[in-house]
């Protein structure tokens, strides 16, 4: 059985429309490298993309100052210049991007590998990837059937447990910004496509702690995921299996598990980051 399953963005359109302002750059640092990554964070936010009018609104950098740290990113890759004459990420980051998953699904496998040697279903780590999640990690079952996605698949983040823990450590404005942007396709009669219903179980999600896909990206697979909190960019776990093993009692005993797992990978990712 195949899961097709589950889901950083910062401000984008402002209440009048317009794009918002980001903070100002704390202090310290070098300048131009701060600068450089306040971009590349910008076209991600955006979803991938974006004019240089839009970029020196967003950032409120001067348009010399962008067009100078754009041509060095488009001479290394980072950047691409469309047709279009927008800006885009660019192929070298995709390198990065990879590695950085890597890395980050070694430090959590033993927190899945635990979640299915206690519950018996695949156990899935994902990260916000622009406008999609994207499967980081993933450690499956050892039962015949049983859920399960490539690692490295990008997928919606509406109409999955995982993708709504993502969602669910953004403000509303910054789902309201995406899904405006990505849509909210149905995948089966029970994904959710009205973004004011997202937003009230999204509510729902933050106040219970998980979130649950029943048969929304796939029929017949079932979901629940819970947030790794105060990371820098959102992550969730889940585990997730065929809808007749994944019974209330079976979510009401994943969830206690899930989110030990996701409090002791959380822990880890900040004593790596203080000892780095």
């Amino acid at each position: 059985m195949t899961a097709g399953t589950e889901k950083r963005l910062h401000p984008v359109p402002d209440a009048e429309g317009g794009p918002a302002k980001r903070p100002p750059t704390p202090p310290a640092g070098v300048q131009s490298v701060e600068r450089t990554f306040q971009i590349l964070e910008c076209l991600s936010d955006a979803g991938g993309e974006m004019s240089l009018s839009d970029l020196a609104a967003v950032t409120g950098l001067p348009m010399p100052t962008i067009y100078r740290l754009l041509r060095t990113l488009l001479n290394h890759g980072y950047v691409r210049q469309l047709p279009s004459r927008r800006y885009a990420l660019g192929p070298r980051l995709i390198t990065l991007g990879v590695s950085a998953g890597t890395m980050l699904g070694e430090w959590a496998r033993p927190w899945l590998s635990g979640l299915v040697e206690n519950l018996g279903e695949t156990a899935n780590l994902c990260m916000l990837d622009g406008d999609r999640a994207t499967y980081v990690a993933q450690v499956p079952s050892r039962h015949t059937m049983r859920a399960f996605t490539e690692v490295g698949r990008r997928v919606y983040l509406h109409s999955t447990g995982v993708g709504k823990a993502l969602l669910a450590q953004l403000d509303d404005d910054r789902i309201l910004a995406l899904v405006g942007r990505t849509g909210l396709p149905a995948a089966t009669p029970t994904t959710i496509t009205d973004p004011a219903v997202l937003l009230a179980q999204i509510a729902k999600i933050r106040a219970n702690g998980y979130a649950i896909d029943d048969g929304e990206q796939e029929i017949g697979v079932h979901c629940v995921a819970v947030p790794v909190l105060d990371s820098a960019n959102p992550i969730a776990i889940s585990v997730s299996g065929p809808t007749p093993r994944m019974t209330r009692d079976t979510v009401a005993r994943a969830v206690p598990l899930l989110q030990q797992a996701a409090a002791g990978l959380a822990a880890d990712l900040l004593a790596r980051q203080s000892s780095a």
